[in-house]
């Protein structure tokens, strides 16, 4: 089917910035909506910031100004710059893709999710 694959989490220090990627693969047909949500313990997963089909973002209140989502539909990749990383910010980061896809010789639509990258701010 689809699997979502994440990378670029790690520590890094308050004030610093972090790039993640998310590239989706299998046999996509068009990818729609694509999404970054974060979860830390005991809290809510949220919406970190999303991009329609057509480059439209969206992004939470506590992010606007500091991260921006952008994709590449070549490849089927998404990217989270995250600048000006505040300790508040540490969370399991995963990606969400709204997708259509092609199996059993139908094509169908459905959301996947990525297993998630861990993002530490931390002096």
């Amino acid at each position: 089917q689809v699997q979502l694959v994440e990378s670029g989490g790690g520590l890094v220090q308050p004030g610093g910035s972090l790039q993640l990627s998310c590239k989706a693969s299998g046999d996509i047909g068009y990818i729609y909506h694509m999404g970054w949500y974060r979860q830390t313990p005991g809290n809510q997963r949220e919406l970190v910031a999303s991009i329609s089909s057509t480059d439209t973002t969206t992004y939470a209140g506590s992010v606007k100004g500091r991260f921006t989502i952008s994709r590449d539909d070549a490849d089927g990749t998404v990217y989270l710059q995250m600048s000006g990383l505040k300790p508040e910010d540490t969370a399991v980061y995963n990606c969400s893709a709204d997708v259509l896809y092609f199996t059993t010789g139908f094509f169908h639509r459905a959301n996947f999710s990525g297993q998630g990258t861990q993002v530490t701010v931390s002096s």
